[in-house]
């Protein structure tokens, strides 16, 4: 009960605003009046209680008005129709249990935000004449043809010719209220919201117009009409003329019904949870049940079709609704005031509610709205105003089917247009053209896939891959083993087919794999290979990383390793190089040693890595914040760590002196971690005769390199690769 001072007085503004409009759709209809009353109160009432939705309020449903009004006709009478909606409750139950509100979760959004913004649009033109006092009719039929030959805006412009003073007086009042109503302290009134001050201020004002101001007392068909009830009334209901359900033509219009009703209330759920400010999830079969049982009761007991109404649900949440209790109590003030008040309700003017349902209508369709969609892009914003325009030219549901038609065309076009990604990867010395597969391949990227297989140049490295996808159209299919065993060899085509399913019946098909050979690491040099590293390491940071075939890679390198660098960098569990230059099994030998200090060992292994495997560049990496350095500074020398922070040490002592002479911006520890990858490269090339010799003669490589453990990022210093560069150094180091 805790929800009771929001859902209390909620309650109340939907209950104004719906009875008139039950009223009206009764009467668009071609029913009794009567009906009407009897569906608000099934809708708000039983569905209410039975539905998941803690928002949704239903009702008539005025998208079936003119389904109703040519039922009626056909069946000879509203006891035969009620026999068909009792039948079409019975069938959208069955909708529930069969799982049949799935169909809810593949309605695009753009759709039913055109749906939103269509109904607030339709809101202001319909309720437009009603704030002018232009009242001859109380229709709620979202139909740009109305059945008095008119339509929206005949009629909206007819309206001011034939306005009444008094009803602008009260709307434009009950309008500015409503607007100004939430930038005031009056907002703090929760059991008292604008839209129940409107509709008490406006009677008011009315009274006072007939006291002070005669001219402007509206009276008569512009003011709320509910014909006098008692409870005797109630038992004068006309049940279903149950020995028509035999009839053909019964069955076909339930049919009809169930389904209307049921795609409707789907929309009008998900539209509904769209605006809920919590965003909560309405099970939709659950709601076609409860929808079902609504119109089985509406059917037996002389009702209208039931459905979900997005008027009154935008009302409801606008109104401050926390739950269902809002929609139950509204459909109980139905009953009670149709049996006890209607002279008092009789008292409100039309213009007060249509104040209320104008200022919802601009909250359904803000220009904000229209902007965000434009933002997205056609093929959101397109879809979105077929959906308004679709809607405001024809009804409810022709609007948003074709909504619903202009989006799957998007969406056909573009899985037409791009069915696939294909990009094209250089891999040490060679170029490959990956082409990657979506989550589905259907008969429509037949002819897409085709011609780019077709138009792959002779010569290419070729990677197919399907490892993302669930299904492919057997015609698809074809066209892949066509190209592999026709188009692959007359054109001399390398191919690689990975993640197909087996049942396929085309198993993988590997003709190479991108890792080093021997022939390929001879072609390389130091500055090709460092050019990789740096593309590696952009790959990385941007998220890009290349498609790597491991379990492939394993097999292609188990006979032998043909790496091109060799990486000595530190312990740090954060600057694993394989993964920061975005490497294949086999392209790097990685050595690591905490502060990436130099012993004869480190530097043995270098030597052999490039005289005996072959390797063309060494990678002297230090990293940002560096744990072993930052002990080094702090003195740290117990047990074998001295063996590593003694070794730093040097580049401390430099960066101390640099600091106090001010010829460094970096902060002690950042200086120091620059100072210590220069000190290990000099130091490597200070010891080792070989590895100098094989510098000077341009068959060997060595770079400095940064990297920062907040972006990822490795900087690299010059590459020395040359007798002229090795005496750049030497200069530099007296």
């Amino acid at each position: 009960m805790k929800n009771l001072k929001y859902d209390l007085p909620s309650s109340l503004v939907v209950y104004l605003v719906a009875l008139p409009l039950c009223l009206g759709v009764a009467l668009a209809s071609g029913a009794p009046l009567l009906s009407g009353i009897i569906s608000g109160i099934i809708g708000g009432v039983i569905v209410g209680f039975f539905s998941g939705s803690q928002t949704s309020v239903s009702g008539p449903a005025a998208g079936l008005a003119t389904i109703v009004l040519a039922s009626i006709t056909e069946l000879g009478g509203f006891e035969v129709f009620s026999v068909a909606l009792l039948l079409a409750g019975v069938l959208q139950m069955a909708g529930g249990f069969f799982k049949g509100g799935m169909v809810a979760n593949y309605i695009p959004s753009n759709v039913i935000k055109g749906l939103l913004a269509a109904i607030g649009i339709l809101l202001i033109l319909k309720q437009i004449p009603h704030a002018l006092g232009y009242d001859i009719d109380h229709e709620d039929a979202f139909s740009f043809i109305q059945s008095n030959h008119e339509n929206t805006f005949s009629h909206l412009f007819g309206s001011f010719s034939h306005y009444n003073i008094g009803s602008i007086a009260i709307s434009f009042i009950s309008v500015l209220l409503l607007f100004l109503w939430d930038k005031t302290a009056l907002k703090k009134l929760k059991l008292f919201p604008a839209s129940l001050a409107v509709v008490a201020l406006s009677i008011g004002l009315n009274e006072i117009f007939r006291r002070y101001m005669p001219t402007l007392y509206i009276e008569g068909q512009h003011l709320v009409t509910i014909p006098s009830t008692g409870i005797s009334e109630l038992f004068k209901i006309k049940l279903p003329a149950l020995s028509a359900f035999g009839n053909y033509n019964v069955w076909v219009v339930a049919f009809t019904l169930a389904i209307v009703a049921s795609l409707e209330t789907l929309l009008n759920l998900e539209a509904v949870d769209n605006i809920d400010p919590h965003k909560r999830e309405s099970p939709p079969n659950k709601e076609l049940i409860a929808q079902g049982l609504g119109n089985m009761l509406a059917g037996f007991f002389g009702g209208l079709p039931v459905t979900s109404v997005i008027v009154r649900s935008s009302v409801n949440i606008d109104a401050g609704a926390k739950t269902k209790l809002s929609s139950i109590l509204h459909g109980l003030f139905l009953l009670i005031s149709i049996l006890t008040i209607t002279s008092v309700l009789n008292l409100i003017p039309l213009a007060a509610l249509a104040a209320i349902l104008i200022m919802t209508g601009y909250k359904l369709a803000k220009g904000k709205l229209f902007k965000e969609m434009f933002q997205k892009g056609w093929n959101q914003f397109i879809p979105f105003m077929a959906t308004i325009l679709g809607i405001l030219f024809t009804d409810l549901l022709i609007g948003v089917l074709i909504g619903l038609g202009v989006s799957i065309f998007y969406l056909l076009r573009s899985n037409f247009r791009n069915p696939f990604t294909i990009e094209k990867e250089v891999v040490y010395s060679d170029e490959t053209i990956r082409i990657e597969l979506p989550n589905q391949v259907s008969f429509l990227n037949k002819a897409t896939i085709k011609s780019t297989l077709w138009s792959i140049p002779n010569n290419s490295k070729v990677i197919l891959d399907a490892s993302k996808t669930d299904y492919i159209d057997n015609d698809v299919l074809e066209i892949i083993k066509d190209f592999k065993e026709v188009i692959v060899p007359e054109r001399n085509i390398k191919l690689n087919k990975i993640g197909l399913k087996k049942e396929y019946d085309l198993t993988e098909h590997i003709q190479f794999i991108n890792v080093l050979d021997k022939k390929t690491q001879q072609q390389l040099t130091p500055d090709k290979i460092l050019n990789l590293l740096k593309a590696g390491n952009n790959r990385f940071i941007n998220g890009k990383w290349s498609k790597k075939e491991f379990k492939h890679q394993v097999d292609a390198t188990s006979s032998g390793q043909y790496p091109m660098a060799v990486i000595l960098s530190c312990i740090d569990s954060r600057i694993t190089p394989e993964m920061v230059f975005d490497s294949n099994l086999g392209d790097l030998i990685s050595i690591r040693v905490a502060g990436n200090i130099i012993n004869n060992e480190i530097i043995g292994s270098m030597e052999l890595s490039h005289k005996e495997i072959g390797t063309k560049l060494i990678v002297v990496k230090g990293h940002a914040n560096c744990g072993a350095i930052n002990a080094a500074i702090h003195g740290i020398n117990e047990g074998y760590i001295a063996l590593i922070t003694q070794k730093i040490k040097p580049s401390i002592d430099k960066a101390i002196q640099l600091q106090n002479t001010k010829h460094s911006q970096n902060n002690l520890l950042e200086e120091a971690c620059r100072l210590n990858i220069q000190n290990s490269l000099y130091e490597i090339l200070k010891t080792s005769q070989y590895i100098t010799e094989q510098i000077k003669e341009g068959k060997l490589g060595i770079v400095s390199a940064y990297y920062d453990t907040t972006t990822g990022n490795v900087s690299f210093g010059d590459l020395i690769a040359s007798k002229e560069k090795l005496e750049e150094i030497s200069i530099n180091r007296k």
